[in-house]
């Protein structure tokens, strides 16, 4: 009796340790996004062009608090790098009338694009250094955005004049929209070594007033929606 108690605890023990591992495991690979390098360079608007397959598909299901957001809303997005450019497309569900702007701008940045409908990304390329970053939006209509910012323990320091160079293609479906950004390394100031990680961050808004949604890769878990928390970035890890 007391060799079946001896074996049936370290079963257990046994057990806990493979969950506790396994548990670790995931979340080391829900926090990193290995981005898949391709050689040829194409255009931004070719938005189905067989490069994007090479990608990993990430969700961004959840909303800013960790909370699951409806299926209507969520998105996925998919990122590659090549030797001269980062690019960044989107996909996501639209079951909801869109926010976004009846003469939209697509020769310069808008700002106050973040009050409608847009997927974003921030991107530390210094993993060291992840208060200073740079924050990317796009909208359905193609409109885009492109800001440096650090943020300070006490306020956002935002640059409104930063100039990436950005491109950008966007496509509305039926239930769906697809949207897609191009910047070349210039505007990060480097370009990233084979396996080098940056740090970042993925996001969605969709919706007006109180119904407004703001999802998240990670989340960041404030109080009330705020995506500026270097804290809880991911890992964008750059590899061959």
């Amino acid at each position: 009796m007391k060799t079946f108690i001896i074996f049936n605890l370290a079963l257990v023990f046994l057990s806990l340790s493979v969950s506790n591992l396994s548990a670790q495991k995931k979340s080391e690979m829900t926090n990193k996004i290995k981005i898949a390098h391709i050689e040829k360079d194409f255009l931004i608007s070719e938005l189905n062009n067989k490069s994007w397959k090479k990608a990993k598909e990430i969700s961004i299901e959840n909303y800013w608090s960790g909370k699951r957001a409806e299926v209507g809303r969520h998105a996925k997005a998919k990122l590659l790098w090549s030797d001269a450019a980062f690019y960044i497309r989107f996909e996501a569900n639209q079951t909801e009338p869109l926010v976004v702007s009846d003469a939209p701008n697509l020769k310069s940045k808008t700002l106050g694009l973040w009050d409608r409908d847009v997927c974003e990304i921030f991107v530390a390329p210094n993993a060291d250094e992840p208060r200073k970053y740079y924050e990317f939006e796009i909208a359905p209509t193609g409109e885009w955005i492109d800001l440096a910012i650090h943020q300070l323990p006490n306020r956002r320091e935002t640059n409104f004049d930063y100039n990436s160079g950005i491109q950008s293609a966007a496509r509305i479906e039926t239930n769906k929209i697809v949207m897609a950004i191009k910047i070349g390394w210039k505007a990060f100031g480097k370009t990233p070594q084979v396996n080098e990680i940056w740090k970042g961050n993925l996001f969605r808004c969709i919706g007006a007033g109180d119904a407004r949604g703001y999802l998240s890769w990670q989340a960041t878990k404030t109080e009330t929606p705020n995506f500026h928390v270097p804290e809880a970035f991911g890992e964008f890890q750059f590899i061959k």
